[in-house]
């Protein structure tokens, strides 16, 4: 099917964006954000961009706001049926609220929302800049349409912006989007486009700027940051060009990058690592640890990339916290090819995975292959699942009687009170008003012992310094 291309908008400001409003009413909307943090950042972008336009601000409401708009997610099917599910929820309880469906489900899914009676409007990736304008002219019944979406591959432009959802401690700042690799079991390439990145100047600004408004950390993301490139220089300059001007023109005291794959931690990268300003904590999507799977899956490394990848960061980085994703029973995973991809996780050095049995995603060429049967797919990741639990809490216990630099986040809760450098979540034992008077600092504190929660590791940590 044809959808519709947006017409330029009109300068002028709407003066609501509910149909029949009272003059100068106040509405309220909601961001229901799925997957990563990619979402996460764009989520930010999204509520910067509405409460700029018209008279709306941001809800903390789940399910009782005037408008919900769903950022949404498409790696797995199951992922876009939980949009599914939300949807039925919000109009079970509210049946005249406005659903607007956006994000990655609504660019490759369009289907599932389109013929839902519950979506209102359908905004796909192609589209979601222009939210704000369409939102103003569907309240006004100007839209003729229902989906918004053209071919995400002509997208060139990507907005700089968003941050608002790590509430100005931590920010995530999307370097990069899109993918060019095409790996035989994603989705995302035909959800976001080609890889396309922010220029160093702009995302330069950016940091400072947050660091004036108080974040103390950023996390540089996308969705496969190793591909980041300005053209804009007279020679294209990478990932690692970036974090030497991130190190060399911003104050910003923590700086953290998000994942990798493993030919992507060259010697340079690593030894940026000097900077203390640099986290010490790497995430790898290695997916597999068999050269062969690696080959069905279009990864561009092998087996040995990955032991040379983990060898180099305990090189660079020693005791650095190291994060992997892995896929449990891609189509045609034999028991010795998964063996030998337990093998090389139980020989080398990291902290926790995290696993995925394999789901088929239509529209991807492994979702071609003679699929395994969904008990062998959870039986293989139930084996991962434990060998990553009882390295973590191995890794946890090195940590007792440490010094670290804990960033106690704005946010007070149960658990996670501080983040440390190497990202171990630390629980200070404060009360409200220790909270209140350290919120957004630095301190140095000691680790006293290690609390398993829920399936995770919380590390009890006492601040003797800030």
């Amino acid at each position: 099917m044809d959808y519709p291309e947006l017409s330029a908008p009109t300068a002028s400001a709407p003066t609501s964006l509910i149909p029949n409003a009272k003059p100068n009413a106040r509405y309220e909307f909601v961001v229901h954000t799925f997957g990563c943090k990619v979402n996460t950042y764009d989520t930010g972008l999204i509520q910067k961009n509405l409460t700029s336009h018209g008279n709306i601000g941001i809800s903390d409401r789940s399910l009782t706001t005037a408008v919900h708009v769903l950022n949404t997610c498409a790696v797995t099917a199951e992922a876009t049926q939980q949009a599914v599910r939300l949807i039925r929820k919000i109009k079970s309880k509210q049946p005249l609220a406005t659903v607007v469906v956006t994000g990655c489900a609504a660019q490759v899914d369009t289907g599932a929302f389109e013929n839902l009676p519950g979506a209102n409007l359908i905004v796909a990736n192609s589209h979601k800049g222009l939210l704000p304008q369409l939102l103003d002219q569907y309240f006004k019944g100007e839209l003729k349409d229902k989906v918004f979406k053209s071919n995400i591959f002509k997208k060139e432009d990507l907005e700089i912006g968003g941050g608002e959802e790590l509430q100005h401690t931590r920010s995530f700042l999307k370097i990069q989007d899109g993918c060019n690799s095409f790996c035989t079991f994603c989705i995302i390439p035909y959800a976001r486009g080609q890889s396309r990145s922010i220029p160093i100047e702009q995302l330069l600004m950016k940091i400072n700027s947050l660091h004036r408004e108080g974040v103390q950390e950023v996390v540089l993301t996308g969705v496969h940051i190793g591909d980041y490139e300005d053209a804009s220089y007279s020679s294209c300059q990478g990932l690692e060009s970036l974090i030497e001007h991130v190190l060399a023109k911003t104050n910003i005291p923590r700086i953290r990058l998000s994942s990798l794959e493993p030919i992507e931690l060259t010697d340079r990268l690593l030894a940026l690592y000097q900077n203390p300003r640099l986290c010490p904590h790497f995430h790898m999507s290695i997916q597999s640890g068999d050269t062969n799977v690696l080959q069905q899956m279009k990864r561009k490394y092998t087996e040995q990339n990955v032991r040379s990848a983990l060898q180099a960061i305990q090189s660079y980085v020693p005791g650095a916290h190291v994060g992997m994703d892995v896929i449990a029973g891609f189509p045609s995973e034999t028991d010795e090819q998964f063996e030998n991809t337990y093998k090389i996780l139980a020989e080398t050095p990291w902290t926790r995975l995290h696993v995925f049995p394999y789901s088929e995603r239509q529209g991807t060429r492994a979702a071609l292959l003679p699929q395994l049967n969904m008990a062998k797919r959870k039986e293989r990741a139930a084996r991962l699942r434990e060998l990553s639990l009882h390295r973590h809490q191995a890794e946890a216990l090195k940590q007792v009687g440490t010094t670290k630099k804990a960033l106690v986040l704005n946010k007070l809760s149960n658990t996670t009170q501080a983040l440390s450098r190497d990202y171990w979540a630390l629980d200070l034992g404060l009360n409200e008003t220790q909270h209140s008077h350290l919120k957004n600092t630095e301190i140095e504190v000691v680790i006293e012992s290690v609390e398993l929660k829920q399936m995770d590791v919380i590390l009890k940590a006492r601040g003797f310094s800030s």
